[in-house]
């Protein structure tokens, strides 16, 4: 049993690798199912025994990609007791992750957009726990005096991550950006831990 879920898990994984090449390169629009089972080396029907549709690929690939993020932040700032240095090494952490896996990062910034289903119908609570880690800072750095206690943690959260993903939008789409993205992150939570603070 445990050998066959494992293949089971194998090949959803081997699904999903394909669907990011398949939708980072030809865009979730002009790219079919079908597309998807070739570069996956599977028959199409293999696909809907484990996503009912092209969305629920593109779904499954933001949950799969956000976990993995969450649990990488949370491992990258959990020895950090000051808050600041925690945003700091949130948006490195952040930014080094899109650097690394440009395909992901393309489908998750760009092509998830362009998904009516993910737009309206979905709720995506993963972002919202990856922006608690963010609103968590601020409201430790509130606890501890650090930053300014009339600024509003919610606010200040999306504004943070508003940077980021804007910075790595551009980054994405531009094939000779004039910046880096440690740069662009240490420059983003400089501007905002000096705005933060008490």
């Amino acid at each position: 049993m445990q050998a066959a879920d494992a293949r089971k898990r194998d090949k959803r994984r081997q699904i999903l690798d394909a669907a990011i090449t398949v939708f980072s390169e030809k865009g979730f629009h002009k790219s079919r199912v079908s597309d998807v089972a070739r570069a996956g080396g599977v028959a199409d029907g293999t696909i809907y025994l484990y996503f009912k549709s092209k969305d629920a690929i593109l779904i499954a690939i933001f949950e799969e990609a956000m976990r993995e993020m969450i649990a990488g932040v949370q491992a990258a700032t959990a020895q950090l007791t000051d808050p600041m240095d925690r945003l700091r090494r949130f948006a490195v952490f952040h930014m080094e992750n899109v650097e690394q896996q440009r395909a992901t990062a393309k489908v998750l910034q760009v092509e998830l957009r362009l998904s009516n289903t993910f737009m309206k119908e979905y709720k995506p609570t993963a972002l919202q726990e990856y922006l608690d880690i963010i609103g968590d800072a601020i409201v430790a750095g509130q606890d501890q005096g650090l930053v300014r206690p009339d600024v509003n943690p919610i606010i200040a959260r999306r504004a943070f991550f508003g940077a980021l993903d804007e910075i790595a939008m551009q980054w994405i789409l531009t094939p000779r950006a004039r910046y880096g993205l440690k740069e662009s992150a240490e420059q983003i939570a400089e501007l905002f831990v000096r705005g933060l603070r008490a």
